[in-house]
């Protein structure tokens, strides 16, 4: 008996693009992955996959499997629901575009190097020191900020 092919078929990655949600867990995994320190060849090894492979889950090319997240999820000391924390809807015209934008390096860094420091009284200051700064460079400083902190 001859099969009957479908109608319709789901278009292919290359047709489509990635899945926005498969962007988005990659996203996850490389940020997790940068605030940990951790080169893309760690992680590949201790996942016992090319760093190719993870540099494909990472941009969303290539689908996390189940138990590959599990791993993930010891490996990087996450839970699952970071991995889909902010994760896009099924209605794409509810995202906003800047919820897209992917944390810069520099980013990372600054959030694993502050993440390190253990004094809360430090860590307060710092946090002020840097919003200050970051006030000031967007031009928006003024009494009323100052006045708050």
């Amino acid at each position: 008996m001859k099969r009957k092919s479908p109608q319709r078929r789901r278009p292919t990655i290359a047709e489509a693009g990635p899945d926005p949600i498969d962007v988005h867990v990659g996203a996850k995994i490389r940020e997790r992955r940068l605030v940990l320190g951790m080169s893309q060849e760690t992680l590949g090894d201790r996942l016992k996959i090319s760093f190719q492979q993870l540099q494909k889950y990472e941009r969303g090319a290539n689908r996390v499997s189940a138990s590959t997240l599990h791993r993930l999820t010891q490996i990087l000391d996450a839970p699952i629901s970071y991995f889909f924390d902010g994760a896009p809807t099924d209605n794409i015209q509810d995202v906003p575009h800047d919820s897209d934008r992917l944390p810069k390096r520099e980013e990372l860094e600054l959030m694993r190097d502050f993440s390190m420091i253990t004094n809360r009284r430090l860590r307060d200051r710092i946090r002020r020191l840097v919003g200050a700064i970051a006030r000031e460079d967007a031009g928006s400083i003024g009494p009323s900020a100052e006045a708050a902190e």
